[in-house]
């Protein structure tokens, strides 16, 4: 039996201290890259007043983190495969520290832009990597479940209680919403150094394909970039189209340098796989249709209806219920009705929660507006664990970092197209009102869309447990 479990055949298994406190740090970094872009967008507002930044370089700040984390996901992990996950996890969430301190230094707008660029691309490898770890160091079953339940609940309490605390600390002076991060990545990375370990399996063979390095990280930078033009749709219309150009294009030479790589940088085989290819469209959708909500209700509360940073953070207090269902019902409803069902399910109430928004006004009450936000935190419940857990899964383990990549980079370009589809919808309807509720018409299509994708996967039989199975004993221990 794994050291990260207690117990016996015939009894209960059990976390063991040194599994819980692994755990523990995993869900604290996975928690600190959520709430790290979601107390940012709260900041905005003050952070243009203080530095005077034009809306141009407002628009970069949050752009410039999206290029880094798109950009250097899939790099970062095939990285975390090659390397070790215990090394690159630690040594990207150092960077993360770092950079993230600079930000709150910065007292331009190009030092904003560097640090939040150089941030993304550390998420970009920690998250793939943090994944990884979850996965390797706990047995295939029910306990490898109720570890993703905890680590995906808190990913989306990360999203959805990150509003709060942004609210709180800008109210405060936007720099502790940089500064915050810093003091919690040292916390969890002491706490990594002492109780994460490398598993001990055997890392893939070969080193890294740099053609395939270069032509992805090329064609993701130049996709997010394209997908960020978006926001700005009258804008230098040619370049966008050329930039869209330039990506597919270094994304057509991707393929081509793996199909001929003896070490790819992504097995190409890996995307033959129905079930990865569906929870990773839905990834997208779903994340598409969460950001694009998020941002204009936080525009709403704000700039519609005059209320403060702090206001608006504890008005999206409720959405953070997702913190407390995640770990303990997700894991249990993926037990008796599998992945594919629950996914389902939550993509669905989510599309509920869009649509019953609609006829949002100006002179809305708060308890009108609370079945819509109850909705959506019991949704984020019920979908994000599932989507996590079934990242890896029909994946070899040595091949976890690369899957964790792909989720990742679906979630990030979700984001990134749903704030850039709400923002060119609401610009072309207009201000005020009549643009919001224009825009507000995206999340429930993407939604939509989301829960078609998954429901191709219902007639499927039902998913065994959510990830590669392995005989415990050949499970290393967390020790």
């Amino acid at each position: 039996m794994s050291d990260s479990v207690t117990g016996s055949a015939d009894g209960p298994v059990r976390l063991t201290g040194r599994a819980r406190a692994v755990l523990l740090v995993l869900c604290g970094a996975i928690f600190l890259e959520g709430i790290d872009v979601a107390m940012l967008n709260v900041a905005l507002p003050s952070i243009r007043a203080d530095l005077g930044l034009s809306t141009g370089t407002l628009s970069g700040v949050v752009s410039a983190y999206v290029l880094g984390y798109g950009g250097f996901m899939l790099l970062g992990g095939r990285a975390a495969d090659l390397l070790g996950h215990r090394r690159v996890f630690v040594s990207s969430l150092a960077v993360f520290l770092v950079f993230s301190g600079l930000g709150g230094l910065a007292t331009e707008g190009w030092t904003l832009l560097l640090a939040r660029f150089a941030t993304g691309v550390a998420a970009a490898f920690m998250a793939p990597a943090g994944l990884a770890l979850v996965t390797s160091n706990f047995p295939a079953g029910p306990l490898r479940t109720k570890a993703l339940g905890f680590y995906a609940g808190t990913a989306a309490g990360g999203f959805s209680l990150g509003v709060v605390a942004g609210g709180v600390l800008a109210s405060a002076g936007w720099r502790w919403v940089f500064f915050a991060p810093v003091v919690l990545s040292a916390l969890i990375l002491a706490a990594a150094l002492a109780v994460v370990r490398d598993t001990g399996g055997e890392r893939p063979q070969g080193g890294f394909d740099l053609a395939g390095a270069f032509s992805i990280t090329g064609a993701m930078l130049s996709l997010a970039y394209g997908v960020v033009r978006l926001e700005h749709p009258g804008e230098e219309i040619w370049l966008t189209v050329v930039v869209f150009a330039a990506g597919l294009v270094l994304l057509g030479l991707f393929v081509v340098v793996e199909r001929r790589s003896s070490s790819p940088l992504v097995r190409l085989g890996v995307l033959r796989s129905a079930p990865l290819v569906r929870v990773n469209v839905a990834a997208l959708l779903f994340l598409a249709a969460f950001a694009g909500f998020q941002f204009l209700v936080t525009l709403y509360f704000q700039e519609l209806r005059g209320w403060s940073t702090l206001e608006t953070g504890l008005a999206m207090l409720v959405i953070g219920v997702d913190t407390v269902l995640a770990p303990v019902l997700t894991p249990r409803l993926v037990d008796r009705f599998g992945n594919v069902r629950v996914l389902f399910g939550g993509v669905v109430l989510a599309a509920v929660a869009y649509a019953l928004f609609l006829p949002v006004g100006t002179d809305w009450t708060y308890a009108a507006m609370l079945p819509s936000l109850v909705l959506l935190g019991v949704s984020f419940a019920l979908a994000y664990g599932p989507l996590t857990m079934a990242a890896t899964d029909g994946v070899a383990p040595d091949e976890h970092g690369l899957a964790g990549g792909l989720l990742y980079t679906s979630v990030q370009f979700g984001t990134a197209l749903g704030l850039s589809a709400v923002t060119a919808v609401s610009v072309a309807a207009g201000s005020g009102m009549d643009g919001l509720r224009a825009a507000l018409i995206v999340p429930v299509v993407a939604a939509a869309l989301g829960a078609v994708v998954v429901a191709t996967g219902l007639r499927a039989p039902r998913d065994a447990p959510p990830t590669v199975a392995a005989p415990a004993e050949t499970v290393a221990p967390v020790a």
